[in-house]
């Protein structure tokens, strides 16, 4: 695997053209966790999670790392899937984190992407990997995208200088 900038912009169109799978999964998501919680979480739109995909890949040092994870999960296959099953899931869990961002975003991203999990399976004539990578995105965007009402107010914890 070699990593370019050419291939940094091929796996951000890429990852941007799958709106259309990761939109609605981070739409369910946001749904069963505001529910669970007791909160109303606003839906992403596609034109949102375009934007943020291009806020990503503005950013060289995190492109570089969020095209390579994209570029393994998108060419990690393993005979009868199952023996790969620890390392799509910690790639992907890594994926989602790095995408969040800083804590406490970048520990959900994590937790989220357990939940997207087990929400998405790939086609049989996909690689084992594109079901964690598209779960990733979803746990990682959902977090950085705004709509959740405790990432939209002050801190009752920030203290004054």
């Amino acid at each position: 695997m070699y990593v370019t900038p050419t291939r940094v912009r091929e796996e951000r169109e890429w990852i941007a053209n799958r709106a259309d799978t990761v939109v609605p999964l981070i739409n369910d998501v946001r749904d069963d966790l505001g529910e669970a919680f007791g909160t109303d979480v606003d839906a992403v739109t596609e034109p949102q999670y375009r934007e943020e995909v291009d806020a990503v890949f503005a950013d060289g040092d995190l492109a570089v790392n969020v095209a390579a994870m994209v570029m393994i999960l998108r060419e990690l296959d393993v005979e009868g899937d199952y023996p790969g099953f620890v390392v799509d899931e910690l790639l992907g869990r890594e994926l989602a984190a790095t995408i969040a961002g800083p804590q406490p975003l970048r520990t959900l991203g994590e937790a989220t992407f357990h939940y997207a999990d087990i929400q998405v399976h790939g086609d049989e004539d996909e690689n084992a990997g594109i079901d964690d990578c598209e779960a990733a995105l979803a746990a990682g965007f959902q977090e950085r995208l705004p709509g959740w009402n405790w990432t939209e107010r002050e801190s009752p914890f920030a203290l004054e200088r």
